[in-house]
């Protein structure tokens, strides 16, 4: 009954339907957090069971991981390639600007060893470039590109790669012939050859002309078991005393 304006609690009903103090309710959540936590690593519980998974996840083919595990990976994969399309997409942007930059043509980038070879290459873009909608420092990008990513792609042993580094380099050697000088043209020629070939070693490591055999047995082989099967016809036995020998000819003993 309210005494001075307040309400005694006159039964236990009482106190039990009177709502927690805000610190005993706080507790009270973090002790039930605290088991649930506790109860989930234990065996047989949520936590316990998804390691057991991940663990058992590292000798286990694709077909035998756990789903959540394969989405995760499948996840995580596509947000990786993401990325790394993305960064290449700013380093080849940058790649591009850098060389387009770089002049078609010098006067005196034809010195050298290498100039012998690139410089031609320039001289021979520069001209074709004045027929053709693009600049000649475009065409001269493209050329080092082409033959970056052959070069590259080529090293690690990709089909379509060495295919463009193949054609890169007959390109050059075409290219080389034509803009190089009459008297020096096929030592000019000869030496972009060269240095085409050293740098094969790389492109095309590992390519070989021999024909891969494969020896691989026949999935079904048929089994031949001879076997001979004889089929006697065994008499049946003469009763004793019975003499067929008196009886007429047109009556004849029954056979099996």
């Amino acid at each position: 009954m309210p005494t001075n304006g307040q309400h005694r609690p006159n039964s236990i009903l009482d106190l039990l339907e009177q709502p927690p103090p805000p610190a005993v309710e706080d507790a009270t959540r973090l002790a039930r957090l605290r088991t649930a936590w506790r109860e989930s690593w234990e065996e047989g519980g949520f936590l316990y069971q998804r390691w057991e998974e991940v663990l058992q996840a590292r000798h286990a083919g694709w077909h035998e991981i756990a789903n959540w595990i394969k989405a995760a990976g499948l996840l995580a994969g596509v947000c990786l390639i993401v990325i790394m399309v993305d960064a290449a997409s700013d380093i080849t942007s940058a790649a591009l600007k850098g060389l387009s930059a770089v002049p078609a043509s010098d006067a005196g980038a034809g010195h050298g060893l290498w100039g012998t070879v690139d410089h031609p290459v320039r001289v021979f873009l520069a001209q074709q470039a004045a027929h053709l909608p693009l600049a000649p420092a475009a065409l001269y990008a493209f050329w080092q590109l082409t033959g970056l990513l052959g070069l590259i792609g080529g090293f690690f042993g990709n089909a379509g790669a060495r295919i463009a580094w193949t054609l890169f380099g007959c390109g050059s050697l075409a290219m080389v012939w034509s803009a190089s000088p009459a008297g020096g043209r096929a030592a000019a020629t000869g030496l972009a050859a060269l240095m085409w070939a050293l740098a094969s070693i790389f492109a095309l490591r590992g390519l070989t002309l021999r024909p891969v055999v494969h020896n691989h047995p026949p999935q079904f082989q048929p089994q031949f078991n001879p076997a001979l099967h004889i089929h006697a016809t065994i008499p049946a036995p003469t009763p004793a005393g019975d003499d067929y020998d008196d009886e007429p000819d047109s009556i004849h003993p029954l056979q099996r």
